[in-house]
């Protein structure tokens, strides 16, 4: 018995810290880091794609995630943390999740703005208790110093993603199979 109370403090004493690791704890400054990475990001997207100024201009809300991590060795996986932002105020957070399976080796970062072009997206968007990206998401990526420029394909998608500042031994971004849970940060 005396060797099951020292395992369970163990056991404990391990997941108070790994709780107390992640600062998401009340009264943290996760909301005000998030809020920083976002500027950066967005400072950045407009900066290097100007074209990305006229999406955010017609759109009803973004999804900013400074930088997802992903990985894989066979299995893998990506997580991020970001803000949804309406009239360039934030409204909630946000985390993002990916699992994969197949050929694949590598790790690699990128930073994504889902770009919520109609208020029925972002309503469903927000309404969702944990939201996946699929098929109705249309994908503006741009490679090198390209322009990004708003075609007529991406301007009637409801929800237009803009993957970005790609660096890591991974070659290409998808965010499909990607989820999106509100968080508190």
């Amino acid at each position: 018995m005396n060797n099951f109370s020292r395992r369970g403090f163990a056991l404990a004493l391990g997941a108070t810290s790994l709780t107390a690791a992640c600062a998401n704890g009340v009264g943290s400054n996760g909301g005000a880091r998030i809020d920083a990475r976002v500027d950066s990001t967005l400072n950045q997207m407009y900066a290097q794609y100007p074209g990305t100024s006229t999406l955010r201009a017609k759109s009803t809300g973004m999804l900013v995630m400074p930088l997802v991590t992903e990985a894989g060795l066979g299995l893998g996986g990506a997580y991020g943390r970001g803000a949804l932002r309406i009239n360039d105020v934030t409204v909630d957070y946000y985390s993002v999740a990916k699992a994969s399976g197949g050929l694949q080796i590598g790790a690699q970062q990128y930073a994504h703005v889902l770009f919520f072009m109609t208020d029925e997206a972002l309503l469903n968007f927000r309404r969702s208790p944990g939201w996946a990206a699929g098929a109705n998401v249309e994908y503006a990526i741009p490679s090198g110093g390209e322009t990004l420029a708003a075609e007529t394909t991406t301007s009637t998608a409801p929800i237009i993603a803009v993957i970005f500042g790609q660096s890591g031994l991974r070659l290409g971004a998808t965010l499909d199979g990607t989820k999106y849970t509100r968080i508190i940060p």
